[in-house]
């Protein structure tokens, strides 16, 4: 199972005053950063989607902007990335994807996100105490294309929920090993204090 991480950072952060969440600190350390280790194992180099005239700061990543003007979104994201890896990527593979604003992605992340897709499953998505987190989620590339293409362009997904759900995707929950949220993300300046405490408070 060849393993590919694509990380979602291509979003305006409106509530946070247009800031390019990917930049942001928590605990001294960027989100993309933070994020990234995640996939430190990987035998492929990190995807990450951007908006249009994003200008990307990882070493070793490469960017993806999202594709304009019928995509947007996190599924923007996903296509490009899609369409990148092309069709050299064989029957085995599979795409991991993370949202850039989920700095506590526990470490086991990819291990459990992909167990369903080794087990049969098309998709797979992140749970936690009974919340989904879509874009959060794993994927075999060559089953979501086909399943893609065999759609009208009108027709296809407009978000990672809907797509998840057409593919009949597995929730993986992580409530059971992890007592505080493994996903909380920062939509607002309120959640963004919220989780840099929470950094803090790790650290002691």
């Amino acid at each position: 199972m060849r393993r590919y991480g694509l990380i979602l950072a291509g979003g305006q952060g409106e509530r946070l005053g247009h800031v390019r969440k990917a930049d942001l600190r928590i605990g001294g350390i960027r989100l993309i950063e933070r994020v990234a280790a995640r996939f430190s194992a990987l035998e492929t180099p990190i995807l990450v989607s951007i908006a249009q005239e994003q200008h990307l700061a990882l070493d070793g990543a490469i960017p993806l902007p999202d594709a304009l003007p019928t995509r947007s979104g996190p599924m923007a994201g996903i296509y490009a990335a899609l369409d990148y890896l092309g069709e050299e990527v064989d029957e085995q593979s599979v795409l991991i994807v993370a949202a850039v604003d989920t700095p506590f992605l526990p470490e086991n992340y990819v291990a459990r996100l992909t167990e369903p897709l080794a087990a049969g499953h098309t998709a797979a998505f992140a749970r936690w105490n009974g919340t989904d987190y879509p874009t959060n989620a794993a994927f075999r590339i060559a089953e979501v294309r086909n399943h893609l293409r065999a759609l009208p362009m009108d027709s296809r997904p407009n978000g990672p929920k809907s797509l998840l759900a057409a593919l009949g995707a597995a929730p993986v929950e992580w409530s059971d090993s992890s007592g505080e949220n493994p996903f909380a993300n920062c939509n607002t300046l309120e959640e963004l204090i919220f989780l840099g405490r929470r950094a803090r408070d790790a650290a002691k």
